[in-house]
C-alpha cells in the first residue's frame, strides 16, 4: 500500500507542471496562436520562481514570480508575432532558446543552494485516509490549482461569450474582425495567459516537485506539453487525462530503474519522449478528429485591413 500510495502521488506531481503549461498553450491556440516557446516560458517560470521564495522566504511570492516571469516572456512573443507578424514558428523556437540561456544566467548564483518547498494540505482524518486521503486530501495547493484552472477553462471557452469569441478568433480571424472583435487584442491577452500558466508550471518545478534550481530542469517538459495539447484534441478535460498518462510514463520508468528491471537505463529515460511521438504520429493519421477540432486560423498572422 504505501508502494502504490507513493506511485500516485510521484505520478500527481509529474502530471500537475503539464496540465498547467498544457492548459495554457490550449487557450493559446484556441484563439490561432502557435507558440512554441512553453518551453523557455517555463525555464524562466522556475528560475524567478526559485529566486523569489529564496530571497523572500515565501513559496507563494515565488509562484507570484513565476507567473509575472512567464507573462513577460509571453509578451515579448505577442509584440513580436501579434505587432510586427514575425514568424509565429520561427519566434517560438527563439523564445524557447533565450529563455533557456536566460534562465541558465539567472540560476548560476542559486545553484546548489536548497529550496523553500511549498507545504502540502493537511485535513484531519481525511488526510490520513490510507492512499485516498493522502491523494486527494494532502496534496500541494498547487495541484488543486491546476485542476481548478482546467474546470474554469472549459467553462469559459464553451460555456461564455468571452470563450466563443476567443474561438471565432481562432477559426475565422476575417469574419470575428468584420464583426467588430480585436483580433490582436483577444490573441495578445491568451498568448498572456498562456506564458502565466507556463511560469506557474515552471515555478512548480523548483518549489513542489524538487525544491531546488538546476539549470534545464525543465527537462522538455514544454515540448510535452506542446504535444499534449494535440492529444487532448484541444479539449481542456483530456488535458488533464493526458497529463496524467505522460506523467505516469515519466514516473513509472523511474521506478523501473530503481526495480532493477533488466533494460538499459537509457531508453527507459526516453520512454516519455518516445511515446509523446508515438501519440503524435497515431493521432495525425485520424484526420477526422484534427479537422474537427484543430483552430482553423492557428499559426496565421492577422494584419487589420481597417
Amino acid at each position: 500500500m504505501d508502494m502504490l500510495e507513493g506511485i500516485l502521488l510521484t505520478i500527481v506531481t509529474a502530471a500537475t507542471p503539464l496540465v498547467f503549461a498544457a492548459i495554457g498553450e490550449l487557450v493559446s491556440e484556441r484563439a490561432g496562436v502557435l507558440n512554441l516557446g512553453v518551453e523557455g516560458m517555463m525555464a524562466v517560470g522556475a528560475v524567478c520562481g526559485f529566486a523569489a521564495a529564496n530571497l523572500s522566504g515565501e513559496p507563494v511570492v515565488g509562484v507570484l514570480a513565476g507567473i509575472l516571469a512567464g507573462m513577460v516572456m509571453a509578451s515579448l512573443f505577442a509584440v513580436v508575432t501579434l505587432i510586427f507578424v514575425a514568424n509565429q514558428v520561427a519566434s517560438g523556437l527563439a523564445l524557447t532558446l533565450f529563455g533557456l540561456g536566460l534562465s541558465a544566467l539567472i540560476g548560476d548564483a542559486f545553484v546548489g543552494i536548497p529550496g523553500i518547498g511549498m507545504p502540502h494540505v493537511h485535513i484531519p482524518v481525511l488526510s490520513d485516509i490510507p492512499v485516498v486521503g493522502v491523494l486527494i486530501f494532502g496534496e500541494d495547493p498547487l495541484t488543486y490549482l491546476a485542476v481548478i484552472l482546467t474546470i474554469v477553462v472549459a467553462w469559459f471557452l464553451f460555456r461564455t461569450r468571452g470563450g466563443l469569441i476567443l474561438r471565432s478568433v481562432g477559426d475565422n480571424q476575417v469574419s470575428a474582425h468584420a464583426l467588430g472583435y480585436g483580433v490582436v487584442k483577444v490573441r495578445f491577452l491568451a498568448v498572456l495567459f498562456g506564458g502565466a500558466c507556463a511560469g506557474i508550471g515552471g515555478a512548480y518545478l523548483s518549489l513542489v516537485y524538487t525544491p531546488q534550481w538546476t539549470q534545464n530542469m525543465t527537462a522538455g517538459r514544454g515540448w510535452i506539453a506542446l504535444a499534449l495539447v494535440v492529444f487532448a484534441s484541444w479539449l481542456p478535460v483530456r488535458v488533464l487525462i493526458g497529463a496524467v498518462l505522460f506523467g505516469g510514463i515519466s514516473i513509472l520508468q523511474l521506478h523501473a530503474q530503481g526495480f532493477n528491471v533488466p533494460i538499459p537505463s537509457q531508453f527507459l529515460s526516453m520512454l516519455p519522449y518516445l511515446t509523446t511521438i508515438i501519440v503524435l504520429v497515431l493521432i495525425s493519421r485520424n484526420r477526422t478528429l484534427l479537422r474537427v477540432n484543430t483552430p482553423a486560423c492557428l499559426g496565421q498572422p492577422f494584419v487589420p485591413d481597417r
